[in-house]
């Protein structure tokens, strides 16, 4: 792609800018508004400011690129390329000052995810993947991204809601729990991350939507991971995700959860 570099300079800038944004928010005393009538989904000022922050950076470097935000939705362009933004990724661990949501910042050709990063802001950890780049950044300098090989009984498996979508959901993820080594709740966007840091090795979910997976999908993929739904179709639209360190554990997890013909 001509443009590349510029696409990774100008994700970057978008990360630099949403930090800046959300930082002052953070284990502060912040009002949530909520998005259901019934349960709760909490929406911020801090997600509102990440947003607004990236589309500023994206307004000024590249005005032909359309956008998908989760805050302020979609705005056409005419490029072909798509940029798909959660400004804070785990708005419940962040009103909790858990520091295991992030920024997510996907790129989309029109048929899949070419480029992504997860920001972790408060720990100043950055994970990129895509266009020839797979690399961790932090304040102790920078390193590749690396999916790690093991077999099922010793993988440990990540998922943020122990429910994990509807009953029948549930019972196939703990289909895979039952078989791994260690199981771990609640780390939202900072999962995958781990998973191409090669720490962790699987991650499963359910009712995504395509902003809460775009950036991800394309740094495990770059770590040597797959990201696939369920079936083992594509998983840039959200839906049942599931993230793998290698094609073994994928199929093994892959398997299991469809064992009871309800996944």
């Amino acid at each position: 792609m001509q443009d590349a570099q510029d696409i990774i300079d100008t994700a970057h800038r978008m990360a630099d800018a949403a930090r800046a944004a959300i930082l002052p928010f953070f284990r502060t005393q912040l009002v949530a508004d909520n998005k259901w009538q019934t349960g709760f989904d909490p929406v911020t000022e801090a997600d509102r400011a990440g947003e607004r922050a990236m589309r500023e950076v994206l307004a000024s470097r590249r005005p032909a690129d359309s956008i998908l935000g989760e805050e302020y939705g979609a705005t056409q362009g005419t490029s072909g390329l798509t940029w798909i933004l959660d400004p804070i990724d785990g708005t419940r661990a962040f009103l909790c000052g858990a520091a295991s949501w992030g920024v997510l910042i996907g790129l989309s050709d029109g048929q899949d995810i070419i480029y992504g990063l997860i920001d972790q802001p408060y720990t100043r950890e950055r994970f990129e993947g895509g266009l020839g780049q797979a690399r961790f950044l932090s304040d102790a300098g920078q390193r590749p991204l690396a999916a790690r090989r093991v077999d099922l009984s010793q993988a440990t498996l990540l998922t943020t809601y122990p429910e994990v979508g509807t009953a029948d959901e549930a019972a196939a993820f703990r289909r895979v729990a039952g078989q791994v080594r260690l199981t771990r709740y609640g780390l939202d966007c900072y999962a995958y991350g781990l998973l191409a840091l090669g720490q962790v090795d699987l991650v499963i979910e359910a009712g995504l939507q395509s902003y809460d997976i775009a950036g991800p999908l394309a740094v495990v993929r770059a770590a040597g991971g797959i990201v696939t739904d369920w079936q083992g179709g594509p998983a840039h639209h959200g839906g049942q995700v599931i993230a793998a360190a290698s094609a073994e554990l994928h199929r093994a997890a892959l398997a299991l959860l469809n064992a009871g013909g309800a996944a």
